[in-house]
């Protein structure tokens, strides 16, 4: 006796199932929840919320800037090795996930110098910040003040330690030094430091001399930046930033007189070659407060700086530009936390552009990592905006990273977290 009910077939034999399909017009309310079209981001504040990451933000800060102003912030020294090293060493790493774990509420806040902070970012001291962006270093400030994280100003910023205490009042404020030449001057800095308020000095201890920053010359990069040909092309290419530079306050330091040069020039010409390790204790001996030495790259030097009375030092290679095929900070942190033990805290610093390798870098021992490249990105793509949605998506990378991992506590990571590449 026939079957006659209907006999379902697969689709790669190409014969029928029997089954006669009805066809319809879909109505409205069926097809309205799939429209989900969003308008076009026109405006810098919708392009800069529209970020999905820190180097989307990156691309939007090469379009909008010069090209010297953005290689000034995206390069580094001679071949540029160590930053990409740096980089690499945090790609290279391999996170050690627990399973089942409730991870729910994730918590991030983390003391930095014994002061509880919302993350453990620190924003690193940037030079010549206005030319990034006419906000300069009062739009880092205001972000960083928002979301309750540190702010270092440079020696070499464009914006005076007073005026961004004004500011940003109740932002967590550090200072970072150059021994100079004059030594008098130097001392001068730090008094003004101290009496803006500034809670920690800096001091940075890797440029003896500038590094060879290849990018800024072949551009003719000078600070503040000249009217060339090739500059008035750049104009027309980038007719706001111009604008925004030339109908501002002009671009100059706000803590040492007027210079015309390259960044090089400037550093051989104010900066003292002859510092030594003697210039840590002499500067113990004028600033009561917290001291943090940048740059240290050896354990060593770690040793050394502590023993001459730092509380912080600064893993760092100066982002790659100062001396070519440095030690890579994130591959020198197990050595140097072992050489210094809880004697002084250990920042990172160096190739950060993410929540992830903020994560990885503090279960591999650091204290906080400084991030430098990455806020800058945000500043040139839309100021202060541009900065806050850094902070956010540092922010949210860390706490999706850290469930992910089963831990709900940035202070319970721990190097057995995490598998740390090689040398290069």
């Amino acid at each position: 006796m026939a079957d006659d009910s209907p006999t379902l077939v697969g689709a790669h034999d190409g014969r029928s199932t029997g089954v006669t399909m009805q066809r319809r017009l879909p109505r409205w309310s069926e097809v309205r929840p799939l429209a989900g079209m969003r308008p076009p981001a026109l405006t810098t504040e919708a392009k800069v919320a529209a970020a999905a990451s820190i180097r989307d933000l990156r691309l939007l800060a090469r379009r909008r800037t010069p090209r010297p102003v953005f290689d000034y912030v995206d390069g580094a020294a001679e071949t540029e090795t160590s930053l990409r090293r740096a980089r690499r060493a945090f790609r290279d790493v391999e996170f050690q996930p627990a399973v089942l774990r409730d991870v729910a509420d994730v918590s991030l806040e983390r003391q930095v110098l014994g002061v509880p902070t919302s993350m453990p970012v620190i924003l690193a001291p940037t030079g010549f910040t206005r030319m990034m962006h006419t906000a300069g270093e009062t739009a880092v400030a205001r972000a960083a003040a928002a979301h309750d994280v540190v702010y270092t100003l440079s020696t070499m910023g464009t914006t005076t330690p007073e005026g961004v205490a004004r500011a940003a009042p109740d932002l967590r404020r550090w200072f970072q030094l150059y021994v100079w030449q004059d030594r008098d001057a130097t001392e001068a800095l730090v008094e003004r430091a101290r009496t803006a308020g500034y809670e920690a000095l800096m001091l940075t201890v890797d440029t003896a001399v500038g590094g060879a920053r290849l990018r800024d010359v072949r551009n003719g990069l000078t600070i503040p930046p000249r009217l060339t040909p090739t500059s008035l092309l750049n104009m027309a290419l980038h007719p706001r930033w111009w604008g925004d530079l030339l109908t501002t306050e002009p671009l100059e330091f706000a803590t040492l007189s007027s210079f015309d040069g390259t960044v090089a020039e400037l550093i051989d010409a104010m900066f003292d070659p002859t510092v030594t390790f003697d210039a840590i204790s002499w500067l113990r001996e004028r600033w009561d407060g917290p001291l943090v030495i940048k740059g240290i790259q050896t354990p060593d030097d770690a040793r050394e700086v502590v023993e001459r009375g730092a509380d912080a030092l600064v893993l760092s290679n100066h982002g790659g530009r100062q001396l070519d095929r440095a030690p890579t900070p994130m591959l020198q942190v197990t050595d140097v936390t072992a050489a210094v033990g809880d004697r002084a805290e250990i920042y990172l610093d160096g190739g950060v552009l993410d929540g992830a390798d903020v994560v990885a870098a503090i279960a591999a021992g650091a204290r906080a990592v400084l991030v430098g490249r990455a806020y800058l990105y945000g500043l040139m793509a839309g100021g202060e905006a541009g900065i806050r949605r850094v902070l956010e998506l540092l922010r949210t990378d860390m706490t999706r990273t850290l469930q992910l991992m089963g831990v709900t506590d940035v202070d319970d990571l721990t190097p057995a977290h995490v598998r740390l590449p090689g040398p290069p």
